[in-house]
């Protein structure tokens, strides 16, 4: 029988700690970004309730299904497995109080493994690989009741989303429903509990959507790095965001009572290939007329919001670098090929990449939720951007692999034409002037530090 125990304190009561574990979105948002965990179905509560998980290892998943059990509010409950991977395996979880505002989170996790002695064999696969989620979840869930803390005396906001599937989405919505909020999100599928349809290409958009509602945050838009852009797919990633944009604002608009907040995304982008010029909010924009794409998109797609602000909505427009996770995005992508040991910079290595931890882009849009100042242009990028050269160094040292395999600047352009200007060999160097001076608390101002998190490779 295994056992393992890991602690951290954190930043609010004992009760505070407990009911974030009770609000939707609590088991999403610790999810490590490198393991694959979907929700089948809940029941009940964490004193008495069931849980059905499907864990996915490559093209395997496997069902795990837990009991909650001898749940004290405020104080502990208990998760045993009912049917998975392990002979047995109980996890409990205590929250000691250290005072008003302060508590001691306490995991204990008893294990048996299959097979007997045979299964034994594999405890310290287990031990290590929880050591890494557990480190995980804990930075995690300190840093969101922080974040959520320094807040507390706001009231929840119901809030209408878009792109909740996307990257930044699945990783936003529960933030803010463990903090308390309520989302609601916008779909093109038939609409579930808590969903409502739109259907941006075709102009559709029902006013009804927004009763209610506090806040809109519009992430939605065509994928710029699924494939080699043609005439055709640049036509989808411009029509995607504009007109989304457009029908978002003025809908918006047009209703008598409409949401105080509308935080649209943008992107870098917006500012072209700058070298190595330092960029802020308030730095020129490319050329009129240029004819970089992305910075055309992010000029027409920052224009379109103008509906809502012409009606008093505040409309703050974040300009989102480089997002890192591993679970898509251009980490996502070079992930492979370093961990192979092939990697390398691109072309010459030179251009600065702009980056933030997909957690500082859920702080910093949570962070503009509530900071009237925060309107207008607001860079989404972390303090330090680094070069293609150092992020490649970085990712490599984390990975623990050499990178001794520069990409060429003509491979790149005879592979992706146009885009791999645009996206890999081009760069601007981004500063968050605005967030840092609206008081916004970075999680990870280093590039080691975030994708030491982000990939669980901690030193």
């Amino acid at each position: 029988m295994g056992t393992l125990e890991f602690s951290t304190e954190l930043p609010v009561s004992a009760e505070t700690a407990y009911q974030w574990h009770e609000r939707p979105g609590a088991f999403e948002r610790l999810v490590p970004p490198w393991e694959t965990v979907d929700v089948i179905r809940r029941e009940g509560t964490l004193a008495e309730g069931r849980v059905e998980l499907s864990l996915r290892v490559g093209p395997f998943a496997q069902k795990w299904i837990a009991r909650h059990r001898d749940g004290v509010p405020g104080r502990m409950f208990v998760d045993e497995q009912v049917e998975g991977p392990f002979t047995r395996w109980v996890h409990t979880h205590r929250f000691e109080p250290l005072g008003l505002d302060r508590c001691q989170l306490i995991d204990q996790i008893r294990y048996q493994l299959p097979l007997g002695p045979l299964g034994d064999l594999g405890e310290s696969w287990v031990d290590r690989s929880a050591a890494r989620g557990f480190r995980y979840r804990h930075d995690t869930l300190r840093d969101d009741l922080a974040a959520h803390a320094r807040f507390a005396g706001e009231n929840p906001r119901t809030i209408v989303l878009t792109g909740g599937s996307g990257l930044i989405g699945r990783a936003l919505v529960p933030f803010l429903t463990t903090g308390g909020h309520r989302v609601r999100r916008l779909v093109r599928a038939e609409p579930r509990e808590g969903e409502a349809r739109w259907d941006p290409a075709a102009g559709r958009l029902d006013p009804a959507s927004f009763d209610g509602a506090d806040a809109v945050i519009h992430l939605a838009g065509e994928p710029i790095a699924n494939r080699r852009w043609s005439e055709a797919s640049k036509r989808r990633i411009l029509d995607s965001r504009v007109r989304s944009t457009r029908l978002m604002a003025e809908t918006l608009g047009r209703l008598p009572r409409p949401p105080r907040t509308l935080i649209s995304a943008s992107a870098t982008g917006i500012y072209g290939d700058r070298g190595d010029e330092t960029i802020t909010e308030a730095s020129p924009l490319a050329a009129e007329g240029t004819s970089a794409f992305l910075a055309r998109v992010g000029q027409a797609w920052e224009a379109a919001t103008e509906p809502a602000s012409r009606v008093g909505i505040r409309v703050a427009q974040l300009r989102i670098g480089l997002v890192l996770s591993p679970a898509g995005g251009a980490l996502g992508a070079m992930l492979r090929p370093f961990q192979a040991g092939v990697g390398g910079r691109l072309g010459s290595g030179r251009q600065y990449m702009s980056w933030i931890s997909l957690d500082d882009v859920a702080g910093a849009i949570h962070h503009a939720l509530f900071t009237p100042a925060l309107q207008g242009p607001v860079n989404g990028t972390a303090p330090e951007p680094a070069t293609n050269s150092e992020f490649t160094k970085t990712l490599a040292r984390v990975l623990c692999r050499p990178a001794l395999m520069p990409v060429p600047a003509g491979a790149l352009r005879l592979l992706l034409g146009e885009m791999a200007d645009e996206l890999l060999l081009g760069g601007v160097r981004v500063l968050p002037q605005r967030l840092l001076e609206a008081g916004y608390r970075f999680r990870h101002t280093t590039l080691e530090h975030a994708l030491r998190h982000v990939l669980g490779r901690f030193a």
